[in-house]
């Protein structure tokens, strides 16, 4: 087994490779590093004596301001048969080698493995890895819980059919008060982008600029849809929606305080599913959701909101962590919580009364 970095030459292969994997992921595509323009990329790839791709890992890499460290990331790698002891070992190797070049004080990646693979767990900690999963809300860099729904060969009617009746209604309701939804192009991201900001006054969260969601749209060009729902002719609830490889996720979500009474989110994620269907995907991923089921969690909507649609809760095992410099990895977590409760509290101090 040998390991080495992706050159421009091997880049259809490698897609090729991430595309049809099961444990592919868009976050592992180089299309994904076009929307995270301020990290530079690279990819290791781990191939067999005979020269067959066994396994890769895309991994993201940021200088800390202030610092003379960088931070690595492999979002949702590796991607490799998780039981390949060989082809696991050779890549994480192969990354904490990258990061020793690149001045790395951390490594960090949050694979696509469920919690109850305990195999995998203790091979990564045998390898010196550190295993973050003490939060159940969205306490790390991807969430750990998610909501998935399987739909290999299901049908609209069937998929439909297992959703909880109250959802059900609420769709044709939608239909019924006239809202439409339409696949639409990037000039309705001002729009898209207006409704989130109103969004992230309602529900109490930081947004990112338009800048970000105007280089998704052109980095990730046919895999990324922008769904909008329209009510009387007005934008009133708009998600942004990936397809890679065998999965579509729903990626992001607005709606305007106005006209919730006619569900268009229902609507807007009923279609999302159907592009799933239609692209003859293995599961639509709902994204994030609290591991606190408690009724009395904040959070609670969000999970009942996904669960109503059938589907099946998923925690994954975590994030690993491999710290070359304690001491600075510290420093930059410290940093980080300063900085969000700073922005956070900027954000609703510029947007007062918009929306509350």
């Amino acid at each position: 087994m040998r390991t080495e970095l992706l050159t421009p030459a091997g880049m259809q292969e490698y897609e090729a490779f991430i595309m049809a994997h099961p444990k592919g992921h868009f976050c592992q595509s180089a299309i994904w590093s076009k929307v995270k323009n301020e990290w530079d990329f690279e990819v290791l790839l781990a191939r067999d004596e005979g020269g067959a791709l066994r396994g890769s890992m895309a991994i993201l890499i940021r200088r800390m301001p202030g610092m003379p460290y960088r931070m690595l990331y492999s979002p949702r790698g590796p991607v490799c048969d998780i039981d390949d002891a060989e082809t696991l070992s050779a890549l994480m190797e192969g990354a904490k080698a990258l990061a020793r070049q690149r001045r790395g004080f951390s490594l960090k990646l949050d694979p696509d493995v469920t919690s109850d693979q305990t195999a995998f767990v203790d091979r990564m900690r045998s390898m010196g890895f550190t295993l973050h999963a003490e939060g159940k809300n969205f306490e790390g860099i991807q969430p750990r819980y998610v909501f998935r729904l399987p739909v290999a060969g299901r049908t609209e009617e069937e998929l439909m059919a297992g959703f909880h009746e109250k959802w059900r209604y609420n769709i044709r309701l939608a239909a019924r008060k006239g809202v439409t939804v339409r696949v639409v192009g990037r000039e309705y991201l001002p729009a898209f982008h207006e409704l989130m900001v109103e969004t992230g006054m309602r529900d109490r969260f930081v947004t990112r600029p338009l800048a970000y969601f105007e280089r998704m749209v052109e980095g990730m060009g046919e895999h990324l849809r922008l769904y909008m729902a329209f009510y009387e002719d007005r934008p009133i609830a708009g998600t942004l929606a990936i397809h890679f490889g065998d999965k579509v996720w729903y990626l992001y979500g607005a709606s305007s305080n106005r006209d919730r009474n006619v569900m268009p989110n229902y609507l807007l994620q009923w279609e999302m599913i159907r592009w799933a269907v239609q692209q003859g995907c293995r599961i639509y991923d709902f994204r994030g959701v609290s591991g606190d089921l408690s009724e009395d969690n904040p959070l609670y909507g969000l999970y009942r909101f996904k669960k109503g649609f059938g589907g099946e809760l998923v925690e994954f095992c975590g994030e690993f962590e491999y710290c070359f410099k304690p001491g600075a990895a510290r420093a930059v977590d410290l940093l980080r919580k300063v900085y969000n409760r700073g922005a956070t509290a900027l954000y609703r101090m510029k947007n007062r009364g918009r929306g509350e």
